[in-house]
């Protein structure tokens, strides 16, 4: 395939209309997994889908600086945002090369980032009153330092030692044994109520000035929604064709960094012409473009961030169980997304040991990201397996290039402080489209089970109801946990305020529970759509084997048969998921006892 001068161009059939979303299109590639484009496709593509990632990636720090009371140090934000792309472009390096070898890229994820906030709106990590108030912080004083570090530190080290069941989940193999509990019905809770729970600091962000959050929003979803089939014309250059015109679907692929760059546009022209009140205290003045003007000035032009950077990390056994409960969420989300990308990048499906690899990987990475102090973790990034289906370049030599490129952007300091001068109703305005999405994802999730069944309409209300009374109401009350014992009080305090963990936990108590079968539960579906065989596709050692000869070293052992994450690994096939839905159907329930006892007892 000729991938060179036909990237990014989706072919048309007779009425001119494209092709990209019909099956009979969707295998063909103009590179497969272990394809190499040539260098210039494949830097292209590795910074497309740095900015395809960009919108998530940098949300993460900006949600975070509020509750380690940074809102008003610039520097720090920048820092921190300089660390995060570092740190992802590290664990997509790590991912891409012994984890699952799909290329898949990592980034900070949003299922820390609901525990994370839980823990520092407890009281002891409450901002103090004086950090809220610009002229009365001194962003270099020891005792602000001091204030947003030990935040910091106690963050990392709850992530870091929270990530070590990741690892282990991985690297064992256990996985299997807990998607045998875990169906579409905790999964949808789980995943909706993040973006739930968020709606406070995206209405609080995009208050500052509706009419800039609003057009934010606007543009975002026009050019994600509206214009996403039309193509735009670039010029382009080849041997054969000298210089002519490629049509790229430009809005498609960048939809919201090209919405947040018009809006910054705009704020930047209002705040030229002072149209924009210059008041601190009037409504509408954080959407000026200069109110962080120093901070480009004193970044440093190169920064290597490095662990430990912000002292030494401190556990919390509170923080250690909000993060496993983001830890766990993260994995099933992982399990869909190693699928999805296999199926994009004519890959065959993933098998045991390669997912059991690419979960135990992750986990590395949140341990790399709690030793750096992004202040999060690292997961499977489900809008760049979408950009391999658009750009039709499924080759993983592109997502090594990718994590170069965020590597090198995390250590030029000019670069993060940019992102913090990004007016905050403009970042409100994101946050309004992206934490509805990540709501809908979750949603979407229950197209596997029967919605028709009570069952099932019961088991989401309820969880979904609990999921965002329990946590408002132990936030209006943070005292009324009182068992005695601090230690305890403290875990309740972080688990009980963290929505996805509420509603995901009497989603997978009720789904275990309450008698139903795995077809009313959408178990059949489920493992239908993770279990598909896709066409055309290359042999599993190519493409999921251990690089460097690792393969053929380890073959030579018979020991490594018995170890999950090794590719000559073998699965009893009672241990190995069913591949189709007779066997899926007529397989024997297990007894409601049995079942009750091991639900309860996982």
């Amino acid at each position: 395939v000729d991938g060179v001068d036909h990237f990014c161009e989706l072919p048309e059939n007779e009425n001119g209309s494209d092709r990209f979303s019909e099956e009979g299109d969707s295998g063909k590639l103009a590179y497969c997994v272990t394809d190499i484009p040539p260098w210039y496709l494949c830097i292209f593509l590795g910074i497309q889908h740095y900015l395809t990632a960009f919108g998530g990636i940098i949300a993460i720090p900006l949600i975070l600086s509020q509750g380690l009371c940074l809102q008003h140090d610039s520097l720090t934000q920048s820092h921190l945002i300089s660390t995060i792309f570092f740190v992802s472009g590290v664990c997509t390096l790590l991912q891409v090369t012994f984890g699952v070898r799909l290329p898949i890229l990592q980034g900070g994820t949003f299922t820390l980032l609901s525990p994370s906030m839980a823990l520092l709106s407890m009281p002891e990590w409450t901002c103090p009153a004086w950090t809220q108030n610009a002229s009365l912080v001194n962003t270099s004083s020891p005792e602000f330092i001091n204030v947003w570090q030990s935040r910091m530190q106690v963050l990392q080290g709850s992530i870091m030692v929270g990530s070590l069941f990741q690892v282990l989940v991985g690297f064992s193999g256990l996985i299997g044994l807990f998607m045998r509990f875990i169906g579409p019905l905790t999964i949808a809770p789980t995943i909706s109520l993040i973006g739930l729970s968020l709606f406070d600091s995206a209405g609080m962000n995009a208050g500052h000035h509706w009419g800039i959050s609003s057009m934010t929003t606007c543009l975002i979803v026009i050019f994600s929604q509206y214009l996403r089939h039309i193509s735009i014309p670039f010029p382009k250059y080849s041997k054969a064709k000298k210089f002519h015109t490629s049509r790229i679907y430009i809005f498609q692929i960048l939809p919201v960094l090209l919405g947040i760059s018009l809006s910054w546009l705009i704020c930047h022209l209002l705040t030229i012409y002072n149209v924009l009140p210059s008041d601190p205290d009037k409504y509408g003045y954080l959407a000026r473009t200069d109110i962080k003007g120093d901070v480009m000035g004193r970044a440093p032009w190169f920064r290597f961030p490095y662990p430990g950077q912000w002292g030494v990390p401190t556990v919390s056994l509170a923080g250690v169980f909000g993060i496993l409960a983001g830890v766990i969420s993260s994995m099933i989300e992982s399990l869909g997304d190693y699928h999805a990308c296999a199926r994009l990048s004519g890959a065959p499906p993933p098998p045991r040991h390669a997912i059991n690899r690419g979960i135990a990987m992750e986990g590395i990475g949140c341990l790399l990201a709690g030793a750096w102090g992004t202040g999060n973790g690292t997961t499977s990034y489900s809008e760049n397996i979408g950009a391999l289906g658009i750009t039709k370049v499924g080759s993983r030599m592109v997502i090594v290039c990718s994590g170069f490129v965020m590597i090198i952007m995390g250590m030029f300091g000019k670069i993060g402080a940019i992102f913090t001068t990004m007016p905050t109703p403009v970042v409100g305005g994101m946050f309004l489209v992206m934490f509805g999405v990540i709501m809908a994802a979750g949603v979407s999730n229950l197209q596997y089970t029967d919605m028709n069944s009570s069952r099932n309409i019961f088991i989401f209300g309820f969880s979904m109801f609990t999921g965002l009374a329990i946590p408002n109401w132990i936030m209006k009350n943070p005292t009324s946990i009182a068992t005695g014992v601090v230690e305890l009080d403290h875990v309740l305090q972080v688990l009980l305020t963290t929505s996805m963990f509420v509603g995901g936990f009497f989603g997978f108590l009720l789904d275990n529970t309450i008698p139903g079968t795995k077809r009313e539960r959408g178990i059949i579906a489920w493992n239908k759509a993770h279990q598909n065989e896709s066409d055309n596709t290359l042999e599993s050692d190519d493409v999921y084997g251990l690089p460097f000869g690792i393969n053929s070293c380890l073959s030579s052992f018979t020991w490594t048969k018995y170890v999950p994450f090794c590719p000559s690994h073998k699965v009893s096939r009672q241990d190995d998921a069913p591949t189709s839905l007779d066997s899926l159907d007529t397989k024997t329930e297990p007894t409601n006892d049995t079942h009750i006892i091991a639900g309860v007892a996982l």
